[in-house]
């Protein structure tokens, strides 16, 4: 994750240290909201996502400890705690409260954008499940059981033109090689054949069953030079 990506919470009850973080972490390519108590961090997380929260410790009404205590209940954003306390007691109380990381005033800017960057380097890049379905026109491919369907009713498939049009979608979008498709669906299947005119004739039966016209084709484009490529609506 890197800064351009990553919408930073600050919350500090001190205005001063408030606008020089916001302006320090702008500079460094942040996008940042400011929160002046708990209260406001609390609007202002009900209805935003952010990557990290930067958290005063020592704030009026509920501390940035409570805070954390409260945040961990249902968030699991990073959470970096900012304190005019130093020692190891505070440091471990931070800690078992549930935040990240912990940071003593007074601190270098630079200290401050080197632990966010550790941070954030340490969160878990989510994956995004690929769609169950993929629409191409009239027709919709299942990408778990790899089937067709026309409405209700499903199109038969051949082994190999199934396992074709499974590779094509698992890199849709993007042009696959003859040579890559040899080698995934030149070692079986009911009618795979060595080469790449194998191929070529199997894209040929494909489109006769996708393509609205076959001669045009919409969806599985042919990548001059390269090979083949699925385009889906």
């Amino acid at each position: 994750m890197t800064a351009p990506d990553c919408h930073l919470l600050v919350v500090d009850d001190d205005e001063r240290i408030r606008a020089l973080l916001g302006r320090f972490l702008r500079k460094n390519g942040y996008m940042v909201t400011m929160a002046r108590d708990a209260a406001q961090a609390r609007r202002l997380l009900a209805g935003l996502e952010f990557d990290l929260i930067v958290l005063d410790v020592m704030m009026p009404g509920e501390d940035g400890l409570a805070l954390t205590r409260a945040l961990r209940e249902r968030l699991d954003t990073p959470i970096l705690l900012l304190t005019a306390k130093g020692e190891t007691e505070d440091r471990i109380n931070g800690l078992e409260s549930g935040a990240d990381d912990y940071l003593p005033k007074p601190f270098e800017p630079r200290e401050l954008l080197l632990r966010i960057g550790a941070i954030l380097r340490r969160v878990p890049v989510a994956e995004v499940a690929p769609p169950k379905f993929l629409s191409l026109g009239a027709l919709r491919y299942d990408t778990d059981k790899g089937e067709l369907w026309n409405g209700d009713a499903p199109l038969r498939l051949t082994g190999t033109e199934t396992a074709l049009l499974r590779r094509l979608a698992a890199s849709r979008g993007q042009p696959v090689s003859r040579s890559e498709l040899i080698e995934d669906l030149g070692r079986g299947g009911d009618e795979a054949e060595g080469g790449e005119r194998a191929i070529d004739v199997q894209i040929t039966r494909l489109r006769r069953k996708i393509e609205p016209d076959p001669r045009e084709p919409r969806f599985l484009q042919t990548v001059r030079g390269t090979g083949y490529m699925l385009v889906v609506d």
